[in-house]
């Protein structure tokens, strides 16, 4: 069977449409095939600097600044320990830990030619990624499920899909999954596995009129995303600007602690916002504008991201718990990496697995940073504040804030944060201990 596209790609997310847009723009004829019709809401509303490379290099960058979208440039999180903690040997720390915050100009980024990112619309913002796609050339299918993706043939990879009732095969040269959670690659191929360490579930709504202040140490960064540390384990609110009026709230905990709830989203919600009375009292005064949605099936890896024929990309090769926003741009970079192998590839006529190694290596690279940031986050998050206080860490720890984990060393910040993380673990005399979360990093990396 002659294939009648290069690439097929499953999803038009953003991780999707920005395949489409690096692809299209190389030359190559791309089909996107999308299950719902756009615009449609979405959760992972607060981007970080590292995607501002990959708008600039696809032409988006213009489209999305027209947009309006509030701009963020920098990022806050609040405590609800009231209690000083002695410094530990940390310097420059003039307060206790209540509180950290970050400028993302405060360190220079490759390729990030502005200090601020953008609060988004993700239903707006998706589309004016899919669109832009669309008019580089790739042809994208709204409202098309894909069924599943048979790669028996080894002249073409037929992506079976269902257009008006009908079932339909289209032959392709390789195929690129970017179809977010629900990993349809991975499920398909049984590649998919179940992280070990979180099982997170979140509930989140809109509010209008919403009292950003209210837990702001600063007033002037009031509109900055904040993350709100419960005094529940593992637990945590992310506020969000959407527009000037608009806030985007959601709680994230474990799932097993959910399930205590019987599945009663707003009782879960309003329990957990009250352990916070400032939060919630914000919350009661404003207008909820938006049902409250949860969000589960949270974090998993899979065994394999590329093969003959095939890459995975965005939240379809890898999703970990978004405390630092880190989803958009894993997907936007993912995509951004992978076509550079991908159009090496087609060139060379040549799709094997081989061809998609520096993908792979860079990924998994890249995500792993990600991952035991958050995990150390979550297992001592004091320790977190304290690191971005001290001026020996903090370029560090806003190189990962910003997203910049693709290339390079491992941050010099991970190494001392897993020492010191080790120390309170071992000493249950420490000053810190009492501290601890009980999310706990695996004695070896996941091999996803």
């Amino acid at each position: 069977m002659r294939a009648e596209f290069d690439v097929g790609i499953i999803g038009g997310g953003p991780a999707g449409s920005t395949a489409a847009a690096y692809l299209a723009k190389a030359g190559l004829k791309v089909a996107l095939f999308e299950s719902e019709n756009f615009p449609r809401e979405h959760v992972g509303e607060s981007l970080v600097p590292a995607t501002t490379p990959v708008l600039l290099e696809t032409g988006a960058m213009e489209k999305v600044e027209a947009a309006g979208f509030p701009k963020k440039y920098g990022a806050a999180w609040t405590s609800a320990e009231h209690r000083p903690i002695d410094h530990m040997g940390f310097r420059g720390l003039t307060h206790d830990f209540r509180a950290a915050e970050i400028l993302f100009n405060e360190r220079d980024q490759p390729g990030v030619d502005r200090d601020f990112t953008f609060h988004v619309d993700r239903g707006k913002f998706d589309l004016i990624l899919l669109k832009h796609a669309e008019e580089l050339g790739a042809t994208v299918f709204q409202g098309v499920h894909v069924r599943d993706v048979d790669f028996s043939d080894d002249e073409a990879v037929t992506v079976n899909v269902r257009i008006g009732g009908q079932a339909v095969g289209v032959p392709v040269r390789m195929v690129v999954d970017a179809s977010g959670r629900r990993t349809q690659l991975g499920g398909q191929l049984k590649f998919k596995q179940t992280d070990p360490v979180f099982n997170q579930y979140a509930v989140h709504a809109w509010f209008d009129d919403f009292d950003r202040t209210a837990l702001a140490v600063d007033q002037a960064k009031a509109d900055y995303i904040f993350i709100h540390f419960l005094p529940v384990t593992d637990t945590w609110v992310w506020q969000i600007p959407i527009t000037d009026t608009i806030t985007s709230v959601g709680v994230v905990s474990q799932k097993k602690r959910f399930k205590e709830y019987g599945g009663d989203r707003d009782r879960f919600f309003w329990d957990t916002v009250a352990s916070r009375p400032e939060l919630l009292d914000a919350l009661k005064n404003s207008d909820q504008v938006r049902p409250l949605k949860t969000e589960g099936d949270y974090s998993y890896g899979m065994t394999q991201i590329c093969g003959d024929r095939f890459v995975l990309i965005g939240d379809a090769a890898r999703f970990v718990d978004p405390i630092f926003s880190s989803g958009v741009s894993v997907a936007m970079n993912s995509a951004r990496i992978a076509c550079h192998d991908i159009a090496a590839a087609a060139e060379a006529g040549d799709f094997s697995k081989e061809r998609f190694a520096t993908y792979e290596s860079k990924l998994r690279r890249g995500v792993s940073n990600w991952y035991e940031f958050i995990t150390i986050y979550y297992r001592l998050n004091i320790l977190f504040t304290a690191f971005v206080q001290d001026e020996r860490y903090r370029l560090d720890v806003l190189r990962m804030l910003q997203g910049d984990v693709w290339d390079g060393d491992e941050p010099r910040a991970l190494a001392t944060m897993r020492e010191i993380v080790k120390v309170v673990e071992d000493d249950p005399t420490h000053l810190w201990h009492p501290y601890l979360g009980s999310l706990k990093s695996p004695s070896a990396a996941p091999s996803f």
